[in-house]
């Protein structure tokens, strides 16, 4: 039986009686205010928009009270119906729906809401600044009384956030399909977001934000893990990082998983942030192991760190811009070289609503700035990007520093602030890789990316069996005499991830775990999961999944096709017969996004995800197949030797897969 609170969600929206009017918790951190860029006309649609939620007897109510929360932070959240029980992934049966699949989907909706997994949790933004579950509490409501409803026969179609209803389909096809920010490609500029979000139309899911399948920051962990041990093994010719610094910024959502992944790699990670209270929540999650107050205190232990090759993490209170300048100056006046390694992960996808806060201000000015006083605050951010790289050119030019762009549309937006970020020879690159392009992209095209699952009975010890699982699934395939070199590499890397990964506490939320895995891997691991369920050693579901940021769930020219030379990395085929592909493959629901990690219009992503009750191995093993070899197809296509062989290998492997290649 469900916990008493947890009922509450079959019943929709509250009403009878209506909550007290709600406002911000001081106790928790707060979406950045918004600027509203609508006419007077437009702010009344926003407003009706809000109230078609209720009805017309609340409305004289609400829409004083709407209207306040549209001036005051930009967007309609609806604070009033903010649930007052802890939001958090309960044990899947504590869930009252009918099905399965649809107490699976509460789960993940539940997590990606938690206090301690999600940025913002009353703005309903789980990571990025701005990437939320859902755009508004009532829409929270509708969700969960849906969920609760349906039955096997019935799919909830997703519009931005929006519920737009349970519609008759068959049974094995996806219970959920949700599209988010999907606009007429003339009208998907940031602009355009700002003014549709304010009036409550759309909204930006990042990427596992709107797919409900986010992990907490493990799930980058992993990925800036590997990125690091391959960074040094091709930048410093070095399969130790002892000794070595990695300096970067953003302790928020995504970005808390460096100060982690960096110890984990074995280097030294120095991140500046300008919130105290990121800072203070990753260092108190121990995710984060030291904080330096000021610049000199931070240098001095730098250079501690560095002789005695330790292995840490150090976070600064600060602006990334002031301590690159510091680092520069340092290497003038000492001809000493302090930083290896060097990379960004701010938000600037959305640069001027609170994902890149300037040097020239403090975080409360700017805070108010870009609310006030939107142009004068742009031009603080474009001036602190161009301050930021010229201190990094600096390093690179005078230390032989490696830098790269992390995907975050940092080197774009630098450019379009008049930064010297453009290659000489190409003006359509630029100076430094993305990380895609440069390190990991030959991994994706070899099939391997952040495959993850997340045991549905809550119970630690599931997790613990899945880790071993996976841990005899690597040491089977790397049993293989003819196993590919650049393969071998993987697994074991891999391996020694999930052996390691319960000693390293990774879990915040739900017991979930990520694992750069290819095909074969995610397949054999789905049959052994559900062998598991079935003879009842694990207790619960597991829910299959991955980050959108993979070989076939994102078309990205600045990051996740960064690498595929033959003039379609602008295009979006591949993310879109992506989320198709795995809908009618028997995906348990699908995604479909505009924007993520570099910005919206920049990208198109999808995301998927799988209940394993016992019985559906068939299922997992066609969708798959899918999931991972389109996108290894396509990057094969565009010239790819990685992907080339990995395609070859599975043609081979797999009865009635006939790829097209290039001679």
């Amino acid at each position: 039986m469900s916990p008493k609170f947890l009922d509450q969600l079959s019943k929709g929206i509250p009403l009878e009686p209506l909550p007290p009017p709600g406002t911000r918790n001081p106790n928790v951190p707060h979406a950045p205010v918004r600027k509203v860029p609508l006419t007077p006309n437009e702010h009344e649609i926003a407003i009706n928009n809000a109230l078609r939620y209720f009805p017309i007897k609340y409305h004289e109510l609400l829409r004083a009270e709407f209207k306040e929360e549209l001036q005051n932070y930009g967007h309609i959240y609806m604070y009033r119906f903010t649930p007052q029980f802890s939001i958090k992934a309960y044990p899947i049966e504590d869930y009252p729906a009918k099905t399965l699949e649809a107490r699976a989907i509460m789960l993940m909706i539940s997590n990606n809401l938690d206090a301690a997994v999600a940025q913002f949790p009353q703005e309903l933004v789980t990571y990025g600044g701005n990437g939320q579950t859902l755009s508004n509490w009532a829409q929270f409501w509708l969700v969960m009384k849906y969920l609760c409803e349906m039955d096997e026969t019935q799919v909830l179609v997703m519009y931005s956030g929006h519920p737009m209803g349970l519609f008759p389909a068959r049974p094995g096809g996806p219970r959920v399909v949700i599209t988010n920010g999907m606009m007429v490609p003339n009208y998907s500029n940031p602009g355009d977001y700002d003014k549709y979000f304010s009036m409550g139309v759309t909204m930006y899911g990042q990427m596992t934000a709107g797919s409900y399948c986010y992990i907490g920051p493990q799930g980058i962990v992993h990925g800036t893990t590997i990125t690091l041990l391959n960074a040094g093994r091709k930048y410093l010719n070095s399969s130790s990082l002892k000794g070595k610094v990695y300096v970067t910024s953003g302790l928020g959502g995504m970005s808390g998983a460096q100060a982690k992944a960096a110890v984990i790699a074995g280097c030294v990670g120095v991140i500046a942030e300008v919130s105290l209270a990121a800072l203070k929540k990753r260092h108190e999650q121990g995710w984060l192991q030291e904080v330096a107050k000021d610049l000199d205190s931070l240098i001095e232990r730098i250079k501690e760190a560095k002789i005695n090759g330790e292995v840490t993490s150090i976070g600064y209170h600060g602006n990334i811009v002031d301590l690159w300048e510091r680092l520069a100056q340092e290497y003038e006046k000492t001809q000493q070289k302090l930083v290896d390694l060097g990379s960004d992960q701010t938000s600037l996808h959305d640069p001027y609503n609170g994902g890149y806060y300037p040097v020239s201000l403090t975080y409360d000015e700017s805070q108010k700035l870009m609310v006030s006083d939107p142009p004068k605050f742009k031009y603080y951010v474009q001036l602190s990007l161009r301050r930021q790289i010229v201190a990094i050119n600096t390093l690179v030019e005078k230390t032989g520093m490696k830098f790269w762009d992390y995907g975050n549309a940092f080197l774009l937006e630098a450019k379009r602030a008049g930064a010297p970020v453009e290659h000489p020879d190409d003006t359509s690159r630029f100076i430094y890789p993305s990380y895609v392009e440069d390190i990991m992209g030959d991994i994706f095209s070899l099939g391997f990316g952040p495959f993850r699952w997340v045991c549905c009975s809550g119970l630690p010890e599931d997790l613990e069996k899945t880790d071993q699982a996976a841990a005899d699934v690597f040491l089977e395939l790397l049993q293989d005499k003819e196993l590919d070199p650049d393969v071998n590499v993987q697994y074991q890397e891999n391996l020694k991830w999930v052996q390691e990964a319960g000693r390293h506490n990774l879990v915040v939320g739900s017991q979930a775990r990520i694992l750069y895995n290819d095909c074969a891997g995610r397949s054999k691991l789905a049959t052994r999961f559900n062998e598991l369920i079935k003879s009842g050693e694990l207790k619960g579901p597991v829910v299959l999944s991955r980050d959108h940021h993979d070989v076939s769930g994102a078309d990205s020219p600045f990051r996740e096709t960064s690498n595929v030379t033959d003039g379609s990395k602008f295009t979006a085929d591949m993310a879109v017969q992506n989320f198709i592909g795995d809908g009618i493959r028997g995906a348990t629901w699908v995604a479909i996004h505009n924007g993520g990690g570099v910005g919206w219009g920049e990208v198109m992503n999808g995301g998927f995800g799988l209940v394993l009750n016992g019985e559906n191995s068939a299922t997992a093993q066609s969708l798959l197949l899918w999931d991972v070899n389109n996108g290894i197809a396509r990057r094969a296509w565009a010239g790819n030797k990685f992907a080339v062989k990995a395609i070859r290998k599975e043609m081979e492997r797999t009865p009635g897969l006939k790829v097209t290649l290039p001679p």
